[in-house]
């Protein structure tokens, strides 16, 4: 029987940037995933902060070359590769100068969200899943890290559906304390129209703000993972009458076991 394969896209993991709640949990978790005998891939943005020389990022050419096009502009995907030797794991980041080469993450040095976080995040989303096409390979649970990764769950459940390598996938979305105060500006949905979404499919984003993006995420998740104890209440409350599965935040001693037993509990969902 072929082992279960998950795809971690992630919104930052340690030692690459700082280490948070965020950033460990996304350092831990597909390492103890794959010691537990599933086969994993791993994704981040490759943000200018990062060190390459240090961290010893490499471009994998096979994979690097295509354009994404957003707002009618394209913009070259490029595809950098590292490994977590003591984990036995690699990292994938996804890189490109117009959107990654600045020295920051989300925030400028005032404290306030690039302008063109809207665009960064929709070219992370398609991006990787770009590139896990090209590797030709098919992930049975696909989770998400961060409100970075919000498009993904919709992605993969309209742009990508008739896509064989995605079909069966399912999709899990945590949800942390990673709120943006900012909206992004008002072109958003027109941005992320492409083929397979359809501006009814991202009505829920008439208000582009950090909520609406997490409902939208856990609108097109299989199952919703409440990731910090202090979630917004707003998004909370919307993932209770969602439906969905869902995994409340019990600490963070055991939830290595806890979330590869929610995996279970998806993927036996029809």
């Amino acid at each position: 029987m072929e082992s279960t394969k998950v795809l971690f896209i992630s919104q930052e993991i340690t030692p690459y940037l700082p280490e948070t709640e965020m950033s460990v949990i996304c350092r831990n978790l597909p390492q103890g995933i794959q010691e537990r005998g599933k086969e994993i891939r791993t994704f981040m943005p490759r943000f200018g902060c990062i060190n390459e020389r240090r961290n010893q990022l490499h471009e994998v050419i096979r994979l690097s070359g295509m354009n994404l096009i957003i707002n009618d502009t394209d913009h070259p995907l490029i595809i950098k590769v590292a490994s977590i030797q003591s984990a036995r794991m690699q990292v994938y980041f996804i890189d490109n100068d117009d959107y990654f080469s600045r020295k920051a993450t989300l925030l400028d040095t005032e404290g306030e969200p690039f302008p063109d976080n809207d665009e960064r995040t929709i070219f992370f989303s398609r991006g990787v899943l770009e590139t896990v096409r090209k590797l030709r390979w098919s992930p049975d649970i696909i989770h998400c890290h961060g409100w970075f990764t919000g498009l993904v769950p919709l992605m993969i459940k309209k742009a990508f559906k008739e896509d064989p390598l995605f079909h069966h996938s399912k999709v899990v979305y945590s949800v942390y304390n990673d709120g943006f105060a900012t909206p992004f500006n008002k072109g958003f949905k027109n941005k992320a129209l492409v083929d397979g979404v359809t501006k009814k499919d991202i009505s829920i984003m008439d208000n582009p703000d950090f909520t609406s993006l997490s409902k939208l995420a856990i609108q097109y998740s299989d199952g919703i993972i409440l990731a910090n104890e202090n979630v917004d209440p707003t998004v909370k409350e919307h993932v209770t009458a969602s439906g969905k599965p869902f995994l409340p935040f019990n600490g963070l001693d055991n939830y290595i076991d806890e979330y590869a037993q929610f995996y279970e509990q998806i993927l036996a969902k029809e």
